[in-house]
């Protein structure tokens, strides 16, 4: 069974594939400020979207994506606002978005939240 780290690399790798087949544009992935760290930005038609992946191999502890409680979300908000800052982006519009995976055996679900958080 992977480790922890191989599962969260796993995970999102499969994100990043996910998202590009509902049409998504992969802008940067594992963005990093002195904040912390975005796990995908990516282009959905004209609006930026920051993107936390969540995997899981048990639900013991919950669903991948109430792994991603307030403190995250403000750090998530922190981290795009410099970006945006940093690309000039302000006439950009923009969406936090989940997406949760949760690994049973080999099969693997994939679960897209949009609009995840404001």
């Amino acid at each position: 069974m992977k480790n922890k780290h191989e599962v969260g690399k796993s995970g999102e790798e499969r994100a990043v594939n996910f998202l590009r087949q509902k049409g998504f544009s992969i802008i940067k992935t594992n963005y990093r400020t002195s904040f912390g760290e975005i796990d995908v930005i990516a282009r959905d038609g004209d609006t930026i979207v920051f993107i936390e992946v969540k995997s899981r191999r048990s639900l013991s502890f919950g669903a991948p994506e109430q792994a991603v409680d307030s403190i995250k979300k403000n750090r998530i908000k922190k981290i795009a606002n410099q970006f945006i800052s940093h690309y000039q982006l302000f006439d950009r519009d923009c969406r936090f978005d989940i997406v949760a995976l949760y690994y049973e055996g080999q099969a693997v679900q994939i679960k897209h939240i949009p609009n995840a958080f404001y």
